[in-house]
C-alpha cells in the first residue's frame, strides 16, 4: 500500500494551502488577500489553531478558484481571499476566488427573491 497523507497536521497553514493547491488543484502557487494572509499568519502562530486540519473552499466547476476554467487548466494561481475557522468541526477554512458559502444552495437560490415592503411590513416573495 503506497498511501501516504498530502502533508502532516504539524505543518504550516501556508505550506498545507500551497500543496493542496500545486499537487491537488495544479496550481502555479497561491495569492493571499491582505486579510486572508493576515489571518494565516495569526493562525500558524495559535497552538490552538494549529491543531485543526484544513478543508478548502472553492467552486465545483473547475480545479481553479474560477468556475470559467474548465477541464485541467494550466498557468495559473490560487486565489485566497479568506480563510475562517471552524473549531467545533475542527477545521480551518481556506475560501478560494468568490464563491456563496451558504450550503447547498442552487445558482439562483429563492433568498434573492424574497423582500419586505417597507410601507406595509410585509414580506414578499416567501411564496
Amino acid at each position: 500500500n503506497d498511501f501516504r497523507y498530502l502533508y502532516e497536521l504539524t505543518t504550516p497553514l501556508r505550506e498545507r494551502i500551497n500543496l493542496i493547491a500545486t499537487r491537488v488543484y495544479g496550481a502555479d502557487g497561491v495569492d493571499y488577500s491582505a486579510e486572508a494572509l493576515d489571518k494565516a499568519k495569526r493562525m500558524e502562530t495559535d497552538p490552538e489553531l494549529q491543531k485543526l486540519g484544513t478543508c478548502m473552499v472553492k467552486t465545483h466547476l473547475s480545479l481553479s478558484d474560477d468556475p470559467v476554467r474548465k477541464g485541467v487548466p494550466r498557468g495559473w494561481r490560487l486565489f485566497i481571499r479568506d480563510i475562517l475557522t471552524y473549531q467545533g468541526a475542527g477545521f480551518v477554512v481556506p475560501v478560494a476566488g468568490a464563491i456563496s458559502l451558504m450550503p447547498g444552495t442552487s445558482s439562483d437560490p429563492a433568498y434573492r427573491r424574497i423582500d419586505v415592503d417597507v410601507n406595509t411590513g410585509k414580506v414578499k416573495g416567501l411564496f
